[in-house]
């Protein structure tokens, strides 16, 4: 988003100005580089689950390695949230939280059909009895099917 767009809201509230790619990395605290913010607008770009090889194709020319340090960093920083779906390329996606330094305990669904993955922010993961003394820190749920698109 650039500093001069409008963030439109469905509930007929204010419309506020959406916050620039660089007040997004400075507010996390990272320092602005031109590789950061092609990553971040390429991030941001691709709407839902995406991996190292969808950002590199998005940005045309891109170096593998600075795109991977770049996409490591936000994770770590929390503008991105990391999704073990079970097909062995690490995917991404961006976090729409307010507080990026949380568990994403939601349901992410991987089509068997386009092999998409998708967060299911609304869907959130069920509780999970484990037995005496495990103390669960983190889980991830991955549920495999078609999507609305390819079931079509």
């Amino acid at each position: 988003m650039k500093d001069n767009q409008v963030q439109t809201h469905t509930d007929g509230g204010t419309v506020q100005p959406a916050p620039s790619y660089e007040s997004i990395l400075s507010q996390e605290g990272i320092r602005v580089t031109a590789v950061r913010l092609l990553v971040l607008k390429a991030v941001y770009a691709l709407r839902g689950a995406f991996t190292l090889q969808d950002v590199v194709d998005k940005l045309g020319t891109a170096d593998h390695s600075s795109v991977f340090r770049t996409l490591t960093l936000f994770a770590d920083k929390g503008l991105l949230h990391l999704i073990d779906d079970g097909s062995g390329a690490q995917k991404y996606c961006v976090c729409h939280c307010e507080d990026h330094h949380h568990h994403h305990g939601h349901i992410h669904f991987t089509c068997t059909v386009c092999h998409k993955t998708f967060c299911l922010t609304e869907v959130p993961i069920p509780p999970v009895p484990v037995p005496q003394g495990f103390h669960v820190e983190e889980s991830e749920y991955v549920i495999k099917g078609v999507c609305p698109n390819c079931h079509k």
